[in-house]
């Protein structure tokens, strides 16, 4: 790797650690050549998920992500101009990334940025998860080493889970900054006929529609479950960290009842890592 690339895969790692995020520990079962191509994604995943939630202008917005595509651009020419397209030539080098998901991620943001995914109905929120989390499943595969048919519907469910568990961890946190991604459907179902975030988590059958999209998230881990069954157990064992984390993340969050929207459920480090050693014997 040149001293470029080492700078970038540097600062690609700095990204993922400051974070905090709960992928860390699971992209930590990963071999350091491996656990740096993962680096890389989720260094780009965080930067263009920024910029919706970002203070920027709309177009401002659109501009910026208009940008991170010319970046994939040239990153298909081997020319990337900034640490992150750098760290994500190499990834693609190694591990022949397929760069349609890294543009399917741009989309997904695109969705979020021009209000698409505002109280949307089911059909456009399950593509906003396959965007936004699918298509991240669906490069990591390709990293952990298994790109199997099956690895891949596995990770497009786990993607779809994991989506929809942030989406009920953040609905108050959401609803502050007057964003409502629960399902336009659900919320009808439920008697609950405004789309203004402020007005749906005050009524009282918000938690019956957090159970409901929970009931499909839950579905959706299981899904992923039954896929990864007969894949590279060993390859896959971040992926099988992270619906372990996640999955908990949803039972404690069902296990509350739904009752505080503003609440902002966590897994902790200690557990975290607990569930990271214990794949890394597995």
């Amino acid at each position: 790797m040149s001293a470029a690339g080492i700078a970038a895969a540097r600062a690609t790692r700095r990204i993922a650690v400051k974070s905090g995020s709960s992928f860390y520990w699971p992209m930590r079962l990963l071999p350091p050549e491996r656990r740096g191509a993962m680096f890389a994604i989720y260094a780009f995943c965080r930067a263009v998920d920024d910029i919706a939630d970002g203070d920027l202008l709309p177009d401002d917005k659109a501009g910026a992500l208009a940008d991170w595509r010319a970046e994939i651009g040239r990153i298909a020419e081997g020319r990337p101009q900034t640490a992150i397209g750098l760290a994500l030539l190499d990834a693609r080098g190694d591990y022949d990334l397929d760069l349609a998901d890294l543009e399917a991620v741009i989309d997904g943001v695109a969705m979020d940025v021009s209000g698409e995914v505002q109280a949307p109905d089911m059909a456009v929120l399950t593509l906003y998860c396959r965007r936004v989390a699918g298509a991240v499943g669906l490069l990591a595969i390709r990293v952990f080493g298994d790109d199997s048919p099956a690895a891949r519907r596995g990770a497009v469910a786990l993607g779809h889970a994991m989506q929809l568990t942030n989406i009920l961890r953040d609905v108050g946190e959401d609803a502050a900054r007057g964003r409502l991604y629960l399902p336009r459907e659900l919320l009808v179902e439920h008697g609950i006929g405004t789309a203004d975030p402020a007005a749906v988590i005050t009524r009282p059958a918000l938690p019956l529609v957090c159970t409901a999209l929970g009931e499909i998230a839950a579905q959706r881990f299981a899904d992923a479950e039954t896929a990864f069954t007969g894949c590279d157990r060993r390859a896959l064992r971040p992926a099988f960290a992270m619906m372990e984390v996640y999955r908990l993340l949803l039972r404690r969050m069902a296990s509350s009842g739904w009752t505080r929207p503003g609440r902002r459920f966590r897994i902790g480090r200690a557990t975290k890592l607990w569930i990271a050693l214990k794949h890394l014997l597995t």
